[in-house]
């Protein structure tokens, strides 16, 4: 399989947003030394844009990543950092999706 890419949405407990995306930066270097990583990285709504945007939130940020395999993600989703990532924010995470898609 070629190019994976993940979109996750990720909706931290009111008011957590701030401390679990430094997190979830502070993580980050990690996650691009993995093998397979072309991309990785957090966004939340930009201010202003007017009525045809659908904010996501105050309290979500999407996590936008691509893959170079899906072996390469599978591998991601048990390394020891997303362990350590996972136990480390557990309790700021109201809820997540993980969408994952293969290009069209």
């Amino acid at each position: 399989m070629s190019h994976v890419h993940v979109v996750a949405v990720i909706t931290a407990t009111p008011g957590q947003r701030t401390e679990l995306l430094e997190k979830f930066n502070a993580n980050v270097p990690a996650v691009h030394a993995e093998d397979g990583c072309i991309s990785y990285h957090a966004v939340t709504d930009t201010a202003d844009v007017g009525p045809f945007q659908t904010p996501i939130g105050e309290d979500t940020f999407m996590v936008i990543e691509e893959w170079a395999s899906l072996d390469a993600l599978m591998a991601h989703a048990v390394a020891p950092h997303m362990k350590d990532y996972g136990r480390a924010t557990k309790d700021m995470i109201a809820d997540r999706k993980i969408h994952v898609l293969s290009p069209a």
